[in-house]
């Protein structure tokens, strides 16, 4: 899989650009400030209908314009496809596949597929469990694009139960019973959303530990050994080898999550919170049995976010679909080893998409085409 071309309209800094790639490595080179990374968050976002920089669409669509358009012409086992994705402020956003309109955004999800490697996934290793809970519901999106519905359908139940469990904890309060018979009928509904999420994180950890272990070792072998480990208060009683041939058991899911509301019910109405399900867990990030947050140097912190990158792309193309991918202003974080390695990773990929303030920061394995990025204009040299 490949980009053959990226053309975006009042897109962050950029009023008009468009560029014709190709696959292999493709370097984007200018100083700080002149709009690499706003090029690779278009491309970023025409993936996954998301940025790896904010968490809404709004700081996307360039100051004074009332919408951006991202606009991308992917070559996949020889066959083209065009994506159209106009993001507007405050509306639903609208998607065209072949210029033909489709009935939902996320209907493009699928089409193309990166793995992006930026400064900000330092969050990975030192932020809050969020960061690691969307770190791999991305990764399921785009490893199987029918889970953007699950998580959404969980994320509304959600706030629904939040909803109902606040009301109904002031009514209890207040000498009344509440809704108490609704909340039933929405904790029917966490448990079966979630619980399919809950087994879809399951599995995809087991599948990709191995793959971030061996990446790890890969860009510190000076380092202790890394593992990874997803943590659920529900899911927690599986069998130390599950993952090895096991699936993870929806319905078995379903019942656990039923069972710890019903045994959370008391705390979940006095605080006005769901207490149970996915939204809690964690991605445990280990060295040698320490969690890496708190316990890993900084040089650790940066080869655990990278073998998380890593382990994904790996993953990906395990599964049959290369991805393209994407190292934003990275090169100049890591040290000879780092670089290096994710060199020689990047080198074998179908296409790689490199910015850079600096020319002299992109590994010479990485030379292939090169942009000029300055003055609000990409050029190539």
């Amino acid at each position: 899989m490949y980009v053959r071309h990226l053309q975006v309209t009042d897109f962050r800094s950029w009023e008009h650009a468009d560029l014709e790639l190709e696959p292999g490595p493709v370097v984007l080179v200018g100083s700080n400030g002149q709009g690499k990374t706003n090029l690779v968050e278009a491309l970023g976002y025409a993936a996954t209908l998301g940025s790896h920089r904010v968490a809404t669409d709004a700081p996307l669509i360039r100051h004074g314009a009332d919408r951006a358009i991202v606009r991308t012409a992917i070559v996949n086992d020889g066959r083209e496809l065009t994506i159209e994705l106009e993001i507007t402020a405050g509306k639903a956003n609208r998607a065209r596949v072949n210029r033909a309109p489709v009935p939902r955004t996320r209907d493009v999800l699928g089409i193309l597929r990166t793995v992006l490697f930026a400064p900000e996934d330092l969050a990975l290793v030192r932020g809050d469990p969020g960061e690691r809970r969307r770190f791999l519901d991305d990764l399921l999106v785009l490893r199987a694009p029918r889970y953007a519905g699950v998580r959404a359908d969980y994320d509304r139940v959600l706030r629904q139960r939040n909803a109902l469990l606040k009301s109904s904890g002031h009514a209890r309060r207040a000498g009344s019973k509440g809704d108490i018979g609704t909340l039933d009928v929405w904790d029917g509904h966490l448990a079966r959303h979630g619980a399919e999420l809950l087994a879809a994180r399951l599995d995809l950890v087991a599948d990709m530990a191995a793959h971030v272990t061996a990446a790890y070792a890969g860009v510190a072998p000076e380092s202790r050994p890394a593992t990874i480990r997803y943590r659920s208060g529900v899911a927690d009683s599986y069998p130390a080898e599950y993952g090895t041939t096991a699936r993870a058991d929806i319905e078995v899911l379903t019942d656990a999550l039923l069972a710890a509301m019903t045994a959370n019910r008391d705390q979940e109405l006095d605080r006005g919170v769901s207490l149970v399900g996915p939204h809690r867990d964690e991605l445990e990030l280990t060295l040698d049995e320490f969690p890496a947050k708190g316990y890993a140097s900084h040089g650790e912190s940066w080869s655990f976010a990278l073998a998380l990158r890593l382990g994904s792309y790996e993953l990906l193309r395990a599964d049959g679909n290369e991805p393209v991918l994407v190292l934003d202003d990275v090169f100049a974080e890591l040290d000879r080893r780092r670089r290096e390695r994710l060199a020689e990773v990047s080198a074998a990929a179908e296409q790689v998409l490199v910015t850079a303030a600096v020319a002299e920061d992109v590994p010479r394995e990485l030379v292939g085409a090169r942009y000029l990025v300055a003055d609000g204009e990409v050029r190539r040299e």
